[in-house]
């Protein structure tokens, strides 16, 4: 058997080609806005702890108001 080389169509290269540059800038673009995304829920979680504590002091006001309701509550009822 006689050993012929390898032909390849052009035009299937250059499809190829721009498929895989397709591709890529696509990848490129989609890690882009991830990483925006990731930035805005970074900075969002940075301030995510001074809120947290502000929700427990809350809470805890509203237990103590709880309390005193229902010590109102009594004395009125007597």
């Amino acid at each position: 058997m006689a050993e012929r080389p390898l032909n390849f169509d052009r035009t299937v290269t250059y499809g190829l080609m721009m498929t895989a540059f397709l591709q890529t800038a696509s990848a490129l673009i989609w890690a882009g806005a991830a990483e925006a995304r990731l930035k805005t829920l970074e900075t969002q979680m940075a301030m995510a702890p001074g809120v947290a504590q502000r929700l427990a002091r809350v809470e805890g006001q509203t237990t103590v108001m709880a309390q005193s309701l229902n010590r109102i509550e009594r004395k009125l009822d007597k």
